[in-house]
């Protein structure tokens, strides 16, 4: 049996058992969509250039859309600073602090994003400082992004596979065609405010359209 030890007496895990042995949930959340709105999306509106709307789904190659964005900033002039600007301006979804304080007083929690520390920081603060797993924007020393570094392809995939390995079970939320590779590795899974397709093309996976209703699938996971 084992004993998860805590100096304040709060818990920080749940156990289970199966077949003789115990193993510790972990729960595993996307960002953008899921607890903050998108970046990308909320810099187009706040410069008015339509064409950082782009997504996966209108440029399904990571890296072209990136090169793509990249090359967007700097034909408009806008630097890193411009960026982090209304980024600083964003709010995280309403009730997606009080979710992840409820998370965290019954579990461990890790933030697993395709985004770049330098543009989630702001929101990350705003969040309770989670630890959060993502990328990193290469910006020169005139405060341009030129370019990116993956921590690793497929990393949210790649995640969920590393915290099984170590002995965890895995709860896993997103709710985009991005997330579908590591919401089929995880123990457990759900969606939260998906695209139609998306479910259409993933009919088992649960919806959630709430805050609430995701904890009512994952606080049974931690008993």
């Amino acid at each position: 049996m084992y004993v998860v030890a805590s100096t304040n007496k709060r818990r920080v895990g749940s156990l289970f058992h199966r077949g003789g042995e115990e193993r510790m949930y972990i729960v595993c959340l996307d960002m953008e969509g899921v607890l903050t709105p998108e970046i990308w999306i909320n810099v187009a509106e706040k410069t008015g250039i339509p064409e950082l709307r782009l997504t996966t789904r209108d440029l399904p190659d990571y890296d072209v859309l990136m090169k793509r964005r990249i090359a967007i900033l700097k034909e408009n002039g806008l630097k890193l600073s411009d960026i982090q600007g209304v980024i600083r301006s964003m709010d995280a979804l309403d009730g997606a602090r009080e979710f992840l304080d409820t998370l965290r007083k019954k579990t461990q929690v890790i933030i697993l994003s395709d985004t770049f520390t330098q543009f989630a920081m702001p929101l990350i603060e705003k969040l309770g400082m989670p630890t959060l797993f993502c990328n990193t924007l290469e910006v020169n020393d005139r405060d341009e992004v030129v370019g990116y570094t993956l921590r690793q392809r497929n990393g949210k995939l790649f995640a969920v596979k590393a915290m099984k390995s170590i002995g965890y079970r895995v709860f896993a939320a997103g709710d985009s065609f991005n997330d579908i590779a590591m919401l089929r590795e995880a123990d457990s899974r759900a969606f939260f405010r998906p695209s139609e397709k998306c479910v259409a093309e993933n009919p088992d996976i649960p919806v959630t359209k709430e805050y609430a209703e995701m904890l009512a699938i994952v606080e049974p996971l931690l008993r």
